[in-house]
């Protein structure tokens, strides 16, 4: 098969640098521009030096990119100027975006919590919320594919299925997340300090977070109405990963057993996704570097309820290898192409 050519904008942060690590590997890409905005004109060897010498092309502006060549962009920019960047490019490239800028489908739910007014509504009807493992069909023929958040990751794998099947209640789902700090991205900000954030650990985002619409939009499709979630993130002294714990209440008669079997249901064959045996737990190490998600569930102690665990990459399921899994479902190369990593050890 022929490769396609790629761009990546925000090809210096660090989920651009993940993009490139991963890409290097494949069979069925070729990088053929970067663009970052204060690193443009110097070689990646410079910017990201643990990619020196694999012949990437130099850092550029955007505007100086050639895209009648590109087939497809990766969009890794700051929130609120994705869309400008994508209304700005080519009709036939395709896009996979990274930021928060397409994934709400009512376009009010993003100006009320990114306070700002949205520059592409008319791009936003054609934009696919790009949750692999649930959206596969619209995804391959999308133009635009909304590349989801890290921390609305895995309660929609977790809990759609289940919300799908009436095996837990709409009401009084509660998550508590902690990531990584690589989660804040690579600017220099004094709440990213190692002296700020080692041996300790803290809330942030309480009942505001903005990520929060973004997991009651799709655990609301799932459920057919209208859900407001508890979400709670923290930052926690580690480069990267994410661990959820969310808390539901069973639908009468259901337990984790009962969880578990419409989990195997759903995900029977998916190459990233991880359901871990009876007893077993997630753990972030046992996913860093990888695509995968792993999850379980354990009956509560409070009758009625069950307490769901997962860990993802936060770069990679949770950003640059979920966006490599939409292009290879978009361009219909093997899904797992570029992807196949064991953790990072130790």
């Amino acid at each position: 098969m022929d490769r396609i050519n790629i761009a990546i904008l925000g090809a210096s942060g660090y989920t651009g640098a993940e993009l490139l690590r991963l890409l290097l590997v494949h069979p069925c890409v070729h990088v053929a521009a970067l663009a970052a905005g204060k690193s443009a004109g110097q070689p990646v060897s410079s910017v990201l030096p643990h990619l020196a010498g694999r012949g990437l092309p130099d850092m550029r502006r955007m505007e100086d990119i050639d895209f009648g060549e590109i087939d497809l962009v990766f969009c890794a920019l700051p929130h609120g100027t994705a869309q400008e960047a994508v209304a700005g490019l080519p009709r036939n490239v395709r896009v996979v975006d990274l930021s928060a800028d397409f994934r709400f489908a009512d376009i009010k739910v993003y100006e009320d919590w990114y306070g700002k007014p949205h520059m592409a509504p008319e791009l936003q009807t054609e934009a696919v919320y790009g949750l692999p493992e649930l959206a596969r069909g619209r995804i391959r023929q999308a133009r635009i594919v909304a590349n989801p958040g890290c921390y609305p990751t895995p309660p929609q794998l977790a809990l759609v299925p289940l919300l799908r099947a009436g095996a837990i209640e709409p009401e009084d789902i509660i998550i508590d997340a902690k990531s990584g700090v690589s989660g804040a991205g690579r600017e220099a900000k004094q709440a990213s300090l190692f002296s700020e954030i080692a041996e300790g650990m803290q809330a942030y985002g309480v009942a505001c977070h903005r990520h929060s619409p973004e997991i009651d939009q799709g655990l609301g499709i799932a459920a057919g109405r209208k859900i407001v979630s508890g979400f709670t993130p923290h930052l926690v002294p580690m480069n990267r990963g994410i661990f959820e714990s969310i808390y539901v209440k069973l639908a009468k008669g259901g337990d984790a057993a009962a969880v578990r079997r419409i989990w195997r249901e759903t995900y029977a064959g998916e190459p990233f996704i991880q359901l871990l045996p009876e007893g077993h737990l997630p753990s972030t190490r046992q996913v860093r570097g990888t695509n995968v998600c792993q999850m379980n569930v354990l009956d509560d102690r409070l009758p009625g309820r069950a307490i769901v665990l997962c860990a993802i990459d936060n770069l990679v399921k949770g950003a640059a290898g979920q966006a490599i899994q939409n292009m290879n479902i978009m361009f219909g190369f093997e899904e797992t192409a570029g992807l196949i990593q064991t953790a990072l050890f130790p």
